[in-house]
Order: C-alpha cells, then sequence, then structure tokens
C-alpha cells in the first residue's frame, strides 16, 4: 500500500470515529434529557422508576390541596380516575392551578409519593396536557369531567390549620 493510499484510509478512519463519538455524545444527552410520562395508575402499580426524574399527570383531586401554614409546601392528590397518587410540591403553584383541572408535574416518585420539581397546569377551561387527555380518555373520561365528574370544592385552597 503506499503513502497515498495510507493518508486517505487514516482521514476515513478519522472520520468515522469523529461521527462515532458525536453521534454517541448527542444520544447521551438525549438521554439524559428525556422524562417519560406516567399516569396515576402507574405510579400506583409501581411501574414508575424509584428516584428518577419522570412527569406525571392527571386530575386534581377535590378537596384534596392542603398548604402549609406560613410556607410555600402544599399536597395534592392527583387521579385518572382509576387510582390516586399524593404528591407535594414546594415553590409557587401557577395561577391556573385548580381542583378539579389537569395539570402535568416533573420530579421523582419516591417511597409512594410524587415529589415534583415543576408543576404545569392547563391555560384556558378547553385546554387539557395531550398526555392527560389521552389517559382520560382511555379510562373512559372526557377532559371535561363528563359524564362523571369530580365534584367541586367551594373552597379550592384549604389551609393544613383547618
Amino acid at each position: 500500500m503506499n503513502a497515498q493510499r495510507q493518508r486517505k484510509l487514516l482521514w476515513i478512519a478519522a472520520i468515522v470515529v469523529g461521527v462515532a463519538v458525536a453521534v454517541g455524545l448527542i444520544l447521551y444527552a438525549l438521554r439524559a434529557q428525556t422524562d417519560f410520562f406516567f399516569n396515576p395508575s402507574q405510579l400506583a402499580a409501581g411501574e414508575a422508576p424509584e428516584d428518577r426524574r419522570i412527569r406525571a399527570g392527571g386530575m386534581v383531586v377535590a378537596d384534596s390541596v392542603i398548604r402549609e401554614a406560613g410556607s410555600l409546601s402544599v399536597q395534592f392528590k392527583i387521579t385518572d380516575f382509576k387510582a390516586i397518587v399524593p404528591v407535594s410540591f414546594t415553590g409557587i403553584l401557577p395561577d391556573l392551578f385548580a381542583e378539579n383541572s389537569g395539570m402535568v408535574a416533573t420530579g421523582r416518585f419516591v417511597q409512594g409519593t410524587f415529589m415534583a420539581d415543576e408543576i404545569l397546569a392547563k391555560h384556558d377551561e378547553n385546554y387539557m396536557p395531550a398526555e392527560v387527555d389521552k389517559m382520560l380518555q382511555s379510562g373512559g373520561r372526557l377532559p371535561d369531567g363528563s359524564p362523571m365528574a369530580v365534584p367541586v370544592s367551594n373552597n379550592p385552597y384549604r389551609q393544613a390549620s383547618e
């Protein structure tokens, strides 16, 4: 093999190795940024990985929102009308967060409780996150709650002292 062919072969090998490294780094970065969605039934059945960042969503159960007095901690429950899962969150809830409405949270599932880092709420009365809408429709319920709506609370935010 002459010197010119060896140089061409080395360049081709270097390009192939460079592309392989780039693809490997891209796949690693995408895997680290992927948050899988789980509904309350899957969480209650133990299908979600423990202590790994995931997304969970459902309808906020009526009369389940409890705020701790003097702090930003709030506990509530979510449902897909098959199972109910407790959620714990410390921070400022979105303005449109309410009971009997859809929400999606990002966080970790630890010992039976979803520890949320971020809460996303619907933006108007007709919007439902795509994952929550699909999950609720597969459970035989419509996003607007018909035919079996969860009762609406007269006091949307109970205090823990009540």
